[in-house]
């Protein structure tokens, strides 16, 4: 009965709603062309991926404290079982990390067109 109970924890915390409160922020849609955008859109274009940057830095900064809650309240989880949640926790963060870096790099990029577009002819 003592293993069956420590299943049914374990699939508490490993659960997809054990993390549930976290929303995982949505990325921007589109963002501007560099080529064809005007200044200003740029500029919104920019805001656009602070904000996203803020909400994800939200969203890392809740996994976190919800893998750190779930730890701390596992007492009776094997070393295993601690790493397995120690996994899940690094892929979530690893995955969330890359995809904001994606969004940056993309505009970035497009902020490098646009700067090169806008600059005077030498």
């Amino acid at each position: 009965m003592k293993k069956f109970s420590c299943l049914l924890l374990l699939a508490a915390l490993l659960s997809s709603t054990a993390w549930a409160a976290c929303t995982y922020p949505t990325a921007p849609g589109k963002l501007p062309d560099g080529s064809t955008a005007s200044r200003d859109e740029m500029l919104a274009g920019k805001k656009l991926v602070e904000q996203y940057n803020a909400d994800m830095n939200t969203y890392l900064g809740c996994i976190k404290t919800e893998y750190d809650d779930s730890v701390a309240k596992g007492a009776t989880l094997t070393e295993e079982q601690k790493q397995q949640m120690a996994a899940r926790y690094t892929a979530k963060n690893d995955a969330a990390v890359d995809e904001l870096q994606g969004v940056a790099s993309r505009f970035n990029e497009q902020l490098r067109v646009f700067k090169a577009k806008s600059a005077p002819a030498k």
